[in-house]
């Protein structure tokens, strides 16, 4: 019997933690021939070969380089090389996660030549069709043959969206996965002594989305609060290169050279960046990801958005939505610092046993032979 032949994709850092455990299961499989693609939509070191350094990935089969560019350059781009790939692979299943470009941008390549796609993480949804990554989700799910699913919830989205059938699976969580699996040699980390602050003696700040830093006002004003609120406690701040950017396009630097304890500092690895937030006072994030990771880390998380598409984070986990309102920023952090920050539990499937149950699934749908099953 042929191999089973799937193409992982990765296209962007949150990628690389759903990818790292699928990629680890396939390898069990005699009967799966598994390869990455790394399109290079995250291109930089820190922000992608540090990630795969971290999460034991292997030097990507393909590497695509596409790089930066507008939304429509960079999906165009990926898809054209992408084609290459497929073509001289004849792959049985493109697996794509999240909601990257790269995620739609291979999923179309894959569906036009005849090629089963797969999509973890399917059916979340925020509703909000200005952010890029919900029209990537939607049509993603549209064009898949198979949707794993994080949550229950999801389901219900994708049936208002005529997806049914027994091709819709509930999985769990692939990037709870690689935080439980990674979860001890994180701790092992120095980089708190490094900085000289100790647990729960600071808080941790992301922000990347266009909604929050592309808007010279509201950057500034989310700036401002994060200085005032730095008075209180240390904030690190690891930055997206687009923050870092706009920041300095903005001429805002003196808004965080004016504050008390704001810190800013390069994007950190994965094993680094857990450390801080297993032990950060709390969150303050616009990652989707990250809402996910401090609801099972127990810690509190203040999400700037308007919404989330991972509403079980803030209907069971630790998130707190509370838009670009800095009143609510405010007021969220000043709870927790008083002890009353929000408390939550995991949630259904969030138990580190995703991949195991994904790539099962896989092969008794499509792999066929049981003697060629996980080793």
């Amino acid at each position: 019997m042929n191999k089973l032949k799937i193409l992982n994709v990765v296209g962007a850092r949150p990628n690389f933690m759903k990818i790292a455990p699928l990629y680890e299961e396939m390898l069990r499989y005699p009967g799966i021939d598994a390869k990455i693609v790394h399109t290079g939509q995250h291109y930089d070191k820190q922000m992608s070969e540090l990630f795969f350094d971290n999460l034991g990935l292997p030097k990507p089969h393909f590497y695509l380089g596409v790089g930066s560019g507008g939304h429509g350059e960079q999906t165009g781009r990926v898809m054209i090389e992408f084609e290459k790939v497929v073509l001289a692979e004849r792959p049985d299943i493109v697996l794509v996660v999240g909601d990257v470009n790269s995620t739609i941008a291979c999923s179309l390549v894959a569906v036009k030549l005849g090629i089963k796609v797969v999509h973890v993480e399917a059916g979340l949804r925020s509703y909000d069709r200005d952010m890029p990554e919900e029209v990537n989700r939607v049509l993603t799910d549209q064009i898949s043959d198979y949707l794993f699913t994080t949550e229950r919830a999801a389901a219900d989205n994708l049936a208002k969206e005529g997806i049914t059938g027994d091709h819709v699976i509930f999985a769990g969580n692939v990037m709870i996965d690689s935080l439980l699996h990674h979860r001890e040699k994180a701790a092992s980390s120095t980089v708190l002594a490094d900085l000289g602050l100790e647990p729960r003696g600071y808080g941790l700040i992301t922000l990347h989305r266009p909604s929050n830093v592309d808007d010279p006002e509201v950057l500034g004003r989310l700036l401002d609060v994060l200085g005032e609120l730095s008075a209180r406690l240390p904030l690190l701040f690891p930055m997206h290169p687009r923050t870092r950017n706009k920041i300095e396009e903005f001429g805002l630097q003196g808004k965080v050279e004016a504050a008390a304890d704001l810190r800013l500092m390069e994007p950190l690895g994965y094993l680094d960046f857990m450390k801080c937030t297993d032990n950060a006072l709390f969150v303050l994030t616009d990652s989707g990801g990250v809402q996910e990771e401090t609801t099972v880390l127990g810690v509190p998380c203040i999400t700037t958005r308007e919404n989330t598409e991972r509403p079980i984070t803030a209907t069971v986990g630790t998130n707190v939505v509370v838009g670009r309102d800095t009143a609510r920023i405010r007021e969220e952090v000043v709870r927790i610092l008083d002890g009353r920050g929000k408390q939550g539990e995991t949630p259904e499937l969030w138990d580190g046993h995703a991949a195991e149950r994904i790539v099962g699934k896989l092969w008794e749908l499509e792999g066929g032979s049981a003697d060629a099953g996980a080793a």
